[in-house]
């Protein structure tokens, strides 16, 4: 299981990109997380409930009403341009993250000895 620790920065783009697959809720985004990261990680609700209020104030997702289930009402979440733009800039931040770690993990391919 990965540490919430190290994955922290990233849960705005697991949630963007599940809503890249079309709208859903809390719930199933929180289980298409797990699903995606082959049971390696899972989101916690407060977190999950966290980021959907950050990414709306910022314009990158919208909430409207659903279904009713079970007697409670659901709320669903859609991702608006804004999110879209702002999933392009998280992707290409993690592949620069990720070019960098591996410099370290593997060893500069570019140093002299």
């Amino acid at each position: 299981m990965i540490s919430s620790d190290a994955i922290r920065g990233y849960n705005d783009t697991f949630i963007l990109s599940v809503l890249m697959e079309g709208d859903s809720y809390g719930y199933a985004i929180s289980k298409r997380i797990t699903e995606i990261s082959a049971n390696n990680y899972s989101i916690k609700e407060t977190t999950l409930y966290s980021a959907f209020n950050r990414l709306e104030k910022n314009s990158f997702i919208q909430s409207f009403p659903g279904q009713v289930t079970h007697g409670k009402k659901r709320t669903y979440y859609t991702i608006t341009k804004a999110g879209k733009d702002y999933l392009e800039e998280k992707i290409a931040e993690w592949q620069l993250t990720k070019n960098v770690v591996e410099r370290f993990i593997e060893g500069d391919k570019n140093e002299n000895n």
